[in-house]
């Protein structure tokens, strides 16, 4: 009986160069290679959805609708990353600046973006993806104390810097 050969875990390097590919091709709106950059199992968690996409096909079928009416990535810029490695798998966290929409209807938003990665065989494939609204540059959020100190506790707190 052969011993299974234990997986190599991953490194920041690794980890740097598979989100590059995967930015790359959706700023190109580059389906096949994008797609080709996520486990079929991932699953995605994205704040302009109303409900989690369970898997790679389900994604890709809400991707083909935008693709349907004429949707395109016309910009794409990541900042500001970090990369948390955990062995064989590593969460990828950015801020990510996507200019994208139909011809003449284009919309520019600013995003934070998790990407966990694994080494699966010889392939690192992205497993979950969180997009979610980034406050504008010179938001800066204010915890409890500030939200006390303007009156409720339970109310948030938004202070332009």
């Amino acid at each position: 009986m052969e011993t299974p050969t234990p997986a190599q875990s991953l490194s920041e390097n690794e980890v740097l160069e598979a989100a590059a590919r995967l930015v790359g091709a959706f700023a190109r709106t580059d389906t096949a290679e994008y797609f080709a950059a996520f486990d079929p199992l991932a699953t995605f968690v994205f704040h302009t959805e109303p409900a989690r996409l369970e898997s790679r096909a389900e994604y890709e079928e809400l991707w083909a609708s935008w693709l349907a009416v004429g949707w395109s990535v016309t910009a794409c810029e990541s900042t500001d990353a970090r990369v948390q490695l955990c062995g064989t798998s590593a969460v990828f966290s950015h801020t990510v600046l996507t200019t994208a929409g139909t011809p003449g209807a284009e919309e520019t938003t600013r995003e934070r973006e998790t990407i966990v990665f694994t080494r699966s065989g010889g392939r690192i494939l992205a497993v979950h993806e969180h997009l979610s609204a980034a406050p504008a540059p010179g938001m800066v959020a204010v915890g409890e104390a500030g939200a006390a100190a303007a009156g409720s506790a339970d109310s948030p707190v938004v202070v332009v810097a």
